[in-house]
């Protein structure tokens, strides 16, 4: 069986000729790479096992001509992408294909640390010395004297050297094989070839990180003819980034590691979750808010509580029946500052996590009211606490304000620290987005583990409800 599709049916509709050629320019150096990438793979015989990861770049369509397990990464991070689908699958055959600027340059920090540590994946490294896919800027492998879109009069010191990859992942100890190889004639075909079948072997035998750094061509950006590219990268490049074995180390089989479970009685008990029922109080979704995605935003400064509150609305969304989820924001401002979290609740499914234009604003503080009210919605909601918020913002009218003495309740409760949990008390009374008891089955949930702290946090929430009652 092909590691290439027989037609290339999501490229330009794979009709005719288009269906079996590749989005690549003429001369472009990926097309060798793919190919000798695909000989390796059936010669090896892991078809069924290799997973191929690209990300953005010239190779961002590779899914569309190997027929393998395919991820997309994000710019610079297909290492990271690798690296959790090895780790998710031992036995698959990982291979993260990526080129100059993906790599050396926003994808540094993940190529350094999959090196150093070493578990079995195998990196292609295509260096043709410029940003291709994106216009043809100067890239970190991009030569001395290069000209390019963003150095039209060519690369100078003050711009560094170019990077050499493969001497710097030669110097970290957990990869075990890496060398240079180059596309520019039959002979040196032949050892990009064996290179990546090498590297792709030492990961079936489970000895470690291989790195195989590819000369290729970009006629396009050079602006020259593919046989004269060639002559180029043979001329210019090979003096900078000489080709050859850098590291091969004679390594035994190292990496046995047991396939993560996923049982699910197995991952609570890890977690220190449960497999009990949890009861339901919301006969409907709250659609008096929304018809099917409710969103909020929680903010304060570090301390104030509003990830734990925003976490608890999700979890007790999750336990209702919904879709609900959360993300934080941790700022360099959170001690004092505004950080924040995003809640969105859905009755089905959350299309998008983020909370950009909530219905609902939970501020904690004055930083916080100031900079996320004007971003709630026509009639929304924003509930902030007036034991420390003085002035409000000017507002859409629709916008319904409510003051409610978060930190003030709660000192009188016992502690400040469940200001956040008074909160919660007011939002319940003042959107009823779920029944009181949802809130307060999640809460209880999360602290019983301290069994003792459940009666303040409960008075906490229901003072916070008969205030905003009591209005």
């Amino acid at each position: 069986m092909s590691t290439f599709y027989s037609k290339f049916e999501r490229h330009s509709h794979g009709e005719g000729l288009k269906g079996k050629s590749t989005h690549y320019c003429p001369g472009c150096g990926h097309g060798l790479a793919h190919r000798f990438l695909a000989e390796a793979i059936e010669e090896l015989d892991i078809q069924d096992r290799t997973v191929a990861i690209s990300p953005v770049g010239c190779s961002v369509f590779l899914y569309y001509y190997f027929d393998v397990g395919n991820s997309q990464a994000a710019h610079g991070r297909a290492p990271a992408v690798a690296l959790g689908h090895k780790v998710a699958n031992p036995e698959s055959i990982v291979i993260s294909y990526q080129g100059d600027g993906d790599l050396a340059s926003i994808g540094m920090a993940e190529i350094m640390q999959a090196g150093q540590l070493g578990i079995p994946i195998t990196v292609i490294f295509i260096n043709n010395a410029i940003y291709g896919m994106t216009g043809g800027q100067l890239a970190p492998t991009t030569l001395m004297g290069q000209k390019t879109s963003t150095t039209p009069e060519g690369r100078y010191r003050l711009m560094g050297e170019p990077i050499q990859m493969a001497e710097i992942i030669a110097q970290l100890p957990g990869s075990v094989y890496v060398e240079r190889v180059a596309l520019f004639d039959a002979k040196n075909r032949n050892k990009t070839k064996k290179a990546i079948k090498k590297g792709l072997k030492l990961q079936k035998e489970n000895k470690g990180f291989s790195f195989i750094e590819v000369l290729a061509e970009c006629p396009t950006h050079l602006k020259l003819s593919p046989v004269d590219t060639e002559a180029w990268v043979k001329e210019n490049m090979l003096p900078v980034f000489p080709l050859g074995v850098k590291k091969d180390d004679k390594k035994e089989s190292w990496f046995h590691m047991e396939k993560p479970s996923f049982d699910p009685e197995r991952i609570l008990k890890e977690v220190g979750g449960s497999s009990e029922e949890i009861p339901r109080f919301s006969k409907q979704f709250p659609e008096h808010l929304a018809p099917n995605d409710v969103s909020l935003k929680l903010a304060g400064a570090g301390g104030d509580g509003a990830q734990t509150a925003a976490m608890l609305i999700t979890l007790a969304g999750i336990n209702e029946g919904f879709d609900a989820t959360h993300i934080p924001s941790y700022g360099p401002e959170s001690r004092g500052g505004t950080s924040y979290a995003d809640v969105h609740v859905a009755r089905e499914e959350v299309l998008s996590p983020a909370s950009g234009t909530p219905h609902i604003l939970l501020a904690f503080n004055q930083p916080s009211l100031m900079k996320f009210g004007p971003t709630v919605r026509k009639n929304g909601m924003i509930l902030y606490d007036s034991s420390v918020i003085s002035d409000e913002p000017e507002l859409d009218t629709s916008v319904r304000m409510i003051g409610v003495p978060f930190s003030e309740i709660a000192v009188e409760v016992g502690r400040l620290v469940v200001k956040n949990i008074v909160a919660l008390g007011a939002l319940q009374a003042a959107s009823e987005i779920y029944p009181s008891e949802t809130f307060i089955t999640a809460f209880r949930n999360a602290l019983k583990h301290k069994a003792k702290l459940i009666p303040m946090n409960e008075e906490a929430f229901a003072r916070g409800r008969e205030f905003v009652k009591g209005l």
